[in-house]
């Protein structure tokens, strides 16, 4: 009962229910392991007393707690005070503020002074009640950035594309967004080795990989010396054979090969002195950045010399403040500056793709992923390990017997300390919130419930032997809620969980204003007059309106592949699937089988169901029916692509995340042709009339589709529009040039 007690204390759950009703009891020795990991002794009886005498002893001194997180407007209330105890008011910039007045939004710091003579000091967090709203109901666009090429980009996507499909997307068919998987700055390969694949297990949620950049849009590259172009010019030309490799069916994303490709070419744009404007810029963007980026840049510089692992590295620069490493900053400077330059012009991209989106008409923009963890090996982990948890990794509780994830998983990402995060007054959660907000025009976060409670799994045993976390959620939700009100942008969450705990986290999201998510195979509702109660489709009146609402995503199979079956083909292929192929494939064809009845009685199938592309703008027309505030259309989809981008339970024998957008009989479709295609053209125009067009009605420019949903073809035409504005010194989407991605001071980009 003593280490139960104990673990109660510290938010460490003793229980959970896998199930609604039973309730799995955690094994000791996971609460000792976790317990440490919270730095807290628990190996025996007397470790165990001394703590929970330890506790008590802190919580009996203790004059202020270490964060406060009251809702701006209202009156401070520090709790319980000795009687003649003072207390001072200060906010981020030092000025005095009333105690006794309504808090102003942001972040404060109290101190009190007890007439004993003890001492505390506690951050107030102020927060607006809600985060910032979507302007507008509207669609938009879901994919992979790196699936998506075009005649110009390196063998793979790249911020120059996310621009031309934000401005021609919004231009040609009123669409408000385009949302994206994660573009953070991924771990290198060890000697030979290839850089980590996944987007969601980063070496730094708060730069963007450079990869992402478009090299001929870097001003400094019209600039190069000419032995320097001609180098230059020989990278884009195997580039070129890079990307017609890729094309050629059955091709994949090479992102290492890209990379050496880009990279080298980057050290020639290093050469190049920058212009007065753009140095000030940049300064000021070292400056704005500070010691996370210093440390970011000197993580990418060590591991140059020492390999991707900071745990490996030698002679005390596993520490990011120790002697040695200071020694080694100084001596790497010029690395370390590469690197931040990296960092600036990509964070330059991102903010002209922005620019472009919201010019061309967008409400909202490029939605990015914010996502929940980083690789253990990475710069972040390196930088933060005073708030990480070692010895422990954030995954997910066994669920349902014969369900995924059956038996549980591990992230592999080291999950936050609460205690230190409180302790820093969320100093690190704050200041990622901001710069991930600082060029989105929505942010996605991941696993959202992470802001509620994690599922710790200790070092050396199996998912099924983790436990439940508590996070301080008001304070959570109190940062991220004030970040995105400073910054004034929407945020949606993935809350798909199926956990019984999950229904009231998805209350208090909505309470915030956090948009929700919708995956329509997942959609499903008893139906009252099914014996048992047997889950049928929920019919779109009954779906929530505060949410994203799409069809399917990046961990679940394409439509066009789940419509046909060959889903399962893949996972029966990969020894995913536990039953025999036949029998998955019914009970696949019932699931599939009910959801089109619904849409025959809808009448969303006037092409009859043997017409795949019709049965696909079927769906995406029966989300536009529901009230979901944002209706997002997984751009696969609009190609007829058949291979999911990403297969969980699988290993290396699939290629996760290598693969471009595709048609239906596999072959690469470049971005010029997406924008060319009818196919795409029907379904975008069908989500749009569905919806009401922008701003309730129709599209403004765009003609009316036949009865048959034809849409003129003029993609091509749009592309080449906005490319020929881009050689008169234009941005696309109508912007002049300037700020700093386009050689001037950086004026109208305060950031840059």
């Amino acid at each position: 009962m003593s280490l139960a007690r104990l673990a109660a204390l510290h938010g460490v759950a003793v229980s959970y229910e896998r199930t609604p009703g039973r309730a799995v009891q955690i094994p000791d020795g996971t609460l000792v392991a976790v317990l440490a990991a919270l730095g807290v002794d628990a190996s025996g009886p007397a470790a165990v007393t001394a703590a929970l005498a330890a506790h008590e002893a802190a919580e009996r001194n203790r004059l202020l707690p270490a964060t406060l997180v009251p809702p701006a407007g209202t009156l401070l209330d520090p709790g319980p005070l000795p009687a003649g105890t003072e207390t001072a008011l200060a906010d981020e910039a030092g000025g005095e503020l009333d105690p006794r007045a309504p808090l102003p939004p942001g972040v404060h710091t109290l101190t009190a002074t007890a007439p004993d003579g003890r001492t505390g000091t506690a951050t107030v967090i102020a927060a607006p009640a809600r985060v910032p709203q979507p302007r507008r109901r509207g669609a938009g666009l879901a994919l992979p950035l790196p699936a998506l090429l075009s005649t110009r980009s390196w063998g793979m996507g790249d911020l120059g594309d996310l621009a031309e499909l934000a401005a021609w997307s919004a231009r040609t068919h009123g669409m408000d967004f385009v949302q994206l998987g994660p573009l953070h700055a991924a771990v290198p390969g060890a000697a030979g080795q290839p850089a980590e694949p996944s987007p969601y297990r980063p070496s730094s949620r708060r730069f963007a990989d450079p990869v992402h950049l478009r090299i001929e849009d870097i001003p400094e590259y019209r600039y190069l010396a000419p032995d320097d172009r001609e180098r230059a010019a020989e990278l884009a030309g195997r580039a070129a054979a890079l990307r017609e490799k890729v094309r050629a069916k059955g091709g994949l994303i090479d992102r290492d090969e890209v990379w050496r490709l880009k990279r080298a070419a980057l050290e020639l744009l290093m050469r190049v002195e920058l212009t007065p404007g753009r140095r000030v810029a940049y300064h000021h963007f070292l400056a704005e950045q500070g010691q996370p980026l210093d440390d970011y840049a000197a993580w990418c510089a060590l591991a140059e010399i020492h390999g991707p692992d900071w745990r490996t590295w030698p002679g005390g620069l596993a520490d990011p403040r120790s002697n040695a490493t200071t020694r080694a900053r100084h001596d790497l400077l010029d690395r370390i500056d590469f690197h931040c330059r990296l960092a600036w012009l990509t964070d330059n991209q991102l903010w002209r793709a922005q620019r472009i989106a919201r010019d061309a008409g967008m409400a909202v923009g490029v939605v990015h992923d914010l996502a929940a963890g980083v690789h253990p090996s990475g710069a972040d982990a390196w930088a933060e390990q005073s708030v990480l948890a070692a010895g422990v990794t954030a995954g997910a509780p066994p669920h349902a017997p014969g369900a995924p994830g059956a038996d549980g998983t591990d992230h592999g990402v080291p999950p936050w300390r609460p205690d230190r995060l409180a302790a820093t007054g969320y100093g690190p959660y704050r200041s990622l919130l901001r710069v991930a907000l600082r060029r989105a025009g929505a942010l996605r976060v991941g696993q959202v419930s992470g802001l509620f409670r994690q599922w710790w799994v200790p070092a050396g045993r199996p998912p099924a032997e983790g436990t439940y976390v508590a996070y301080d959620a008001a304070a959570m939700l109190g940062v991220l809620a004030l970040e995105a009100h400073r910054a004034g942008t929407p945020v949606l969450g993935n809350d798909l969980g199926g956990a019984p705990a999950d229904r009231g986290i998805r209350d208090a999201l909505a309470a915030r204003g956090v948009l929700g998510t919708s995956v329509l195979w997942a959609e499903r509702e008893p139906a009252p007059e099914a014996p048992g109660g047997v889950p049928c489709p929920r019919p779109p009146e009954r779906w929530r309106d505060d949410v994203l609402a799409t069809v399917t995503g990046h961990d679940l199979p394409p439509t066009a592949a789940r419509l046909s079956g060959a889903h399962l083909a893949i996972r029966h292929e990969l020894g995913l699937v536990d039953i025999p192929l036949p029998a998955a494939r019914a009970i696949d064809a019932v699931e599939v089988g009910a959801w089109l009845d619904l849409l025959d009685r809808l009448r969303l199938l006037p092409g009859g169901r043997a017409d795949e592309a019709s049965v696909i703008t079927g769906l995406y027309r029966f989300l536009a029916r529901t009230p979901a505030r944002l209706v997002g259309v997984w751009l696969p989809d609009a190609a007829g692509d058949h291979r999911p981008q990403h297969v969980p339970g699988a290993g290396g024998e699939y290629p996760h995340w290598r693969l471009p957008i595709a048609d239906p009989d596999g072959r690469t479709l470049l971005l010029e042709e997406l924008a060319d295609s009818p196919r795409t053209h029907r379904l975008l125009a069908e989500v749009v009339r569905e919806i009401g067009g922008r701003d309730g009605g129709a599209v403004p420019g765009l003609p009316a589709a036949g009865p048959g949903g034809a849409e003129p073809r003029g993609g091509e035409v749009r592309l080449a529009e906005s490319r020929g504005a881009e050689s008169r010194g234009e941005q696309p989407g109508g912007a002049e040039s300037g700020g700093a991605d386009s050689g001037g001071t950086g004026e109208e980009d305060p950031g840059a």
